[in-house]
């Protein structure tokens, strides 16, 4: 079997595979890299060691059975007999669904995990967006201090694990995509700078030195990192890749990262005749993140709406600290303004930022599908001093309302785990870090961060205690039990109208027409034929619809089809969705 790495910068490299140690050569038609050959099979164990330096893991490993401080093991793809049929899911007409493996169930698997994909299946979601899988140190996090990109974290179940997860899903007919963390690595367990140039001090980050993307030696940087991407795709028929704050990644060089990347998966989507698609994270409100590349944009398929998020949580919640003041000063008519331009700030004056930020989106250029929307996500709960979810914030009868903006929206909906039930489980930040001081910096750092706003350190769960990652795990049970069944109910309900009025999935953002009132606490919106209103006011609201023959699809509270005069009367806290004849 050959092996290879890339290690510019070494002067002798040997490769240690199952106890036998082997010299390698460089690779005389790629700059910088040593390959040679060892006999090998599915798990051998291996490694290699720089200038007589310490047995290292592989940075292209696809698997770390000890973790990312032991030797790396063989593994042979083609050994997995694939059950499922599948032809794919495209990313128009999703509703994806993020879940955390290491909480979605106790036991904290991925095979724990593909035994309750039934659930979403019978919920109406198409795609399971799995949170990180990269290993990192210890048994359990959130995933985005990984190490090893392009394997799967053992505790897991590694490799054969995610393939039996991916087949279920699949045979379930769900997609599934995976989040990605290309713009930095994990600070324990990362070996990639003693190989190469893999980060640079040209460019900085929150988490330090910047990922390579133009600096010398950032050639091999991208290829790794689109390498990797592509092995996801292909190695475990993945459907799509969630993309980690694009944001920081810093590069100045002509054809930027992400266009490159873009190119590589359509191209791979061509190869394997199936659609695949890339979402970005992104805080930058740029449209060209999302415009096609032949029209001058990077080419991805879609980005997270977090003004869509913080526009719907301010009206419900009425919180308006940090980035929320300014969606709460606008109130109703923020959220209508992101519903019809998908970002509220598109030019504006933000003043978290103290500056302008953001540009219009072009809706002729760019469809609503390519705009993720959602209540909730693992950010924006467990990045909450306690990691309190929305259901403890507010009514069911306002999260009612929240399921009914989110499921009818010009957006492609996100579920964060948990919420359709209205989970009253948090999910709260957790670490198992292994090194003490590493630790202890996370810990303190933490209460650090939530003492500036005013919480006491004590009432700040502790990332490292065993029981904050116990206590952010779903209760399975609670589904079947009030106010949960109601709530689970009425996301069915509002899931299936989606999937059956082709006027739910237009792409056409011009299309959605809005009205609201401030001070009666209503909005009201249509899409084509359908109509969808909510009311968050205690009190019943009368809404001119200006729409005489219409019939109720679904509704939270009991509400009677608009008389001839057009008026529905919606009572509080709730939400109707109908449909003219």
């Amino acid at each position: 079997m050959q092996f290879e790495v890339w290690a510019p910068q070494a002067g002798r490299v040997t490769l240690q595979c199952d106890g036998v140690t082997h010299a390698l050569e460089r690779d005389p038609q790629r700059a910088g890299w040593w390959w040679g050959e060892a006999d090998a099979h599915d798990g051998s164990r291996y490694g290699f060691a720089l200038d007589d330096g310490p047995v290292l893991p592989d940075p292209r490993s696809r698997r770390q059975p000890d973790g990312p401080d032991g030797l790396s093991a063989v593994v042979d793809h083609e050994r997995y007999a694939w059950r499922a049929s599948w032809q794919g899911r495209p990313l128009p007409g999703a509703v994806l669904y993020e879940l955390h493996v290491g909480t979605y169930t106790p036991e904290g698997t991925l095979d724990a995990a593909a035994e309750r994909l039934g659930h979403l299946a019978e919920l109406g979601v198409t795609h399971v967006q799995l949170m990180p899988l990269c290993p990192f140190p210890g048994t359990h996090g959130w995933g985005y201090e990984g190490v090893s990109l392009w394997a799967v974290h053992e505790p897991y179940g590694g490799p054969e694990a995610l393939k039996r997860f991916v087949d279920r899903a699949h045979g379930l007919g769900l997609g599934v995509v995976l989040d990605v963390v290309h713009n930095h690595f994990g600070p324990s367990g990362n070996y990639l700078p003693v190989f190469g140039p893999y980060l640079t001090d040209t460019h900085h980050t929150p988490w330090g030195a910047a990922v390579n993307l133009d600096a010398p030696g950032s050639d091999e940087v991208r290829a790794f990192l689109i390498g990797s991407a592509l092995a996801w795709l292909r190695d475990y028929r993945l459907d799509g890749l969630r993309l980690d704050a694009v944001h920081a990644l810093v590069d100045t060089r002509a054809l930027h990262f992400l266009e490159e990347l873009s190119t590589a998966v359509d191209a791979l989507a061509a190869e394997v005749d199936r659609p695949l698609f890339l979402v970005a994270e992104s805080d930058l409100n740029d449209p060209r993140l999302i415009t096609a590349r032949g029209e001058g944009g990077l080419g991805l398929h879609a980005q997270w709406n977090d003004d869509f998020h913080h526009a719907l949580h301010t009206v419900l919640t009425g919180e308006s600290q940090g980035y929320y003041a300014d969606f709460a000063r606008a109130s109703l008519g923020g959220l209508a303004k992101t519903l019809t331009g998908g970002y509220f700030h598109d030019g504006s004056y933000s003043s978290f930022r103290e500056r302008h930020h953001g540009r219009p989106l072009d809706r002729t250029r760019v469809a609503g599908h390519r705009l993720l929307g959602y209540s909730q996500t693992h950010d924006q709960v467990g990045n909450r001093a306690q990691g309190d979810r929305l259901s403890a914030l507010v009514s069911p009868g306002l999260l009612a309302c929240a399921a009914t903006l989110v499921l009818t929206a010009p957006f492609t909906p996100m579920l964060f785990m948990g919420e359709e039930w209205a989970a009253g489980t948090p999910w709260q930040f957790f670490t198992d870090h292994t090194d003490p001081e590493l630790a202890d910096a996370v810990r303190r750092g933490r209460r650090r961060e939530f003492a500036a706003h005013g919480w006491r350190e004590e009432d700040v769960p502790d990332p490292q205690d065993p029981a904050t990652r116990d206590r952010s795990c779903l209760d399975w049970s609670e589904p079947e039990r009030e106010p949960h069944a109601r709530v689970l109910a009425w996301y069915r309900a509002l899931l299936a109208l989606r999937h059956q009025q082709p006027d739910l999935t237009d792409p056409d953002l011009a299309d959605t027409k809005v009205a609201y009132d401030e001070e009666g606490r209503w909005l009201a919106y249509r899409r084509g034929d359908v109509l969808v209103a909510v009311n968050l006011g205690k009190d019943t609201a009368e809404l001119s619809l200006g729409v005489p023959h219409a019939r109720v699809l679904a509704a939270w509270e009991p509400v009677g089809a608009p008389g001839a005069d057009g008026v529905v009367r919606l009572p509080g806290e709730s939400g109707v969705v109908l449909l003219q004849e």
